[in-house]
């Protein structure tokens, strides 16, 4: 493959000339969109690398956007949210964009400070991956670069935000329970952390009552503190038949606590997760869990933010992405 490939040699490859393919490459008007795609394709096919640097001093754009995550967020949660920055990157490189990482300290959180990148003009925007506090949201909605919050939501309606659907994927799970027998159902997740959380407990509480099933208080088990760090868990001592936890993480930590005390999974009772991260292969019994669709998400978010960047008065809202149940064998039917 040629090193250093230009312009010219895409064009004089697809008999078009110079100027068509720097419109093409640059998404401008005046190519159609069949052509402007084919020209794409020749270009990563022959290796073609626009020169970002060149483009910026132009344009007065880094090329690059700022991927927030919260410190909270990145111990041992950090698989599912570093394979989030992966698919992020990976979809901002076809935008010949790039992603730097900045994890958020709960102390710049608390005190409202926005990120050193975002003050030395290192981005053109930010994707917010994961829940932080209304008042941080508050200060990032003044910034004027264009921001996706991805993964969560508040009550405020004007930020665009990009989810998996929470609710609808955890009443299909705790259906596919119900069908199969279990009517003594425990949620494992504290509500209070995030509004992820609150979703899925809402979605299992919403199976339940179309089930004609009653919520038992002593059914909802939290997993961690209100500042998300995971808590011991306690097993009530009236023992539910299954059990929806809240992330596949949870759902592991349950399953090992629940065979240091001698009850089997899931002959003596059935355990389901959430995210079909790598936890849900390491339990044993492996997890049955609601997968998210982590790449369309990825795609949706980026999408979007590039839409802001061409126009800044751009609004989405609230855009939800639907999972799948992944079938495993930790559940179990009983009659």
């Amino acid at each position: 493959m040629k090193s250093n490939v230009t312009m010219r040699d895409i064009a004089d490859k697809l008999g078009v000339s110079s100027v068509t393919v720097s419109k093409a490459l640059n998404d401008k008007e005046g190519v159609s969109g069949e052509l402007k795609e084919k020209i794409k394709i020749v270009a990563a096919d022959m290796g073609y690398r626009f020169n970002t640097h060149a483009r910026s001093m132009k344009e007065g754009l880094s090329y690059n956007l700022g991927i927030v995550i919260p410190e909270r967020f990145t111990g041992s949660t950090q698989a599912f949210y570093l394979q989030f920055y992966q698919l992020l990157s990976k979809v901002l490189d076809s935008f010949h964009y790039s992603g730097i990482l900045h994890i958020l300290s709960q102390e710049d959180e608390d005190q409202l400070v926005l990120p050193r990148i975002y003050n030395e003009k290192k981005v053109d925007g930010f994707i917010i991956l994961g829940q932080i506090g209304k008042d941080y949201v508050n200060e990032i909605q003044k910034i004027e670069s264009p921001v996706i919050f991805l993964d969560f939501y508040t009550d405020q309606n004007e930020i665009d935000s990009v989810l998996s659907d929470n609710f609808y994927g955890v009443y299909e799970v705790t259906n596919y329970l119900i069908r199969n027998g279990h009517r003594k159902i425990a949620f494992v997740g504290n509500v209070h952390a995030t509004s992820s959380i609150q979703d899925r407990f809402l979605g299992y509480y919403k199976s339940l009552l179309e089930h004609r099933i009653d919520l038992n208080n002593e059914y909802v088990i939290k997993d961690r503190d209100d500042l998300g760090k995971y808590i011991d868990l306690d097993v009530p001592e009236d023992m539910p038949t299954a059990f929806v936890c809240n992330n596949d993480e949870v759902a592991y930590n349950l399953i090992n606590t629940l065979q240091k005390n001698g009850i089997n999974v899931p002959g003596d009772c059935s355990v389901v997760g959430f995210d079909n991260s790598i936890f849900s292969t390491l339990t044993d019994p492996a997890l049955t869990t609601v997968e998210v669709d982590m790449e369309e998400m990825s795609k949706v978010a980026v999408k979007f933010i590039m839409e802001k960047l061409n126009n800044p008065q751009k609004k989405y809202g609230r855009t939800f992405i639907k999972g799948n149940i992944v079938y495993r064998d930790s559940v179990k039917p009983i009659k």
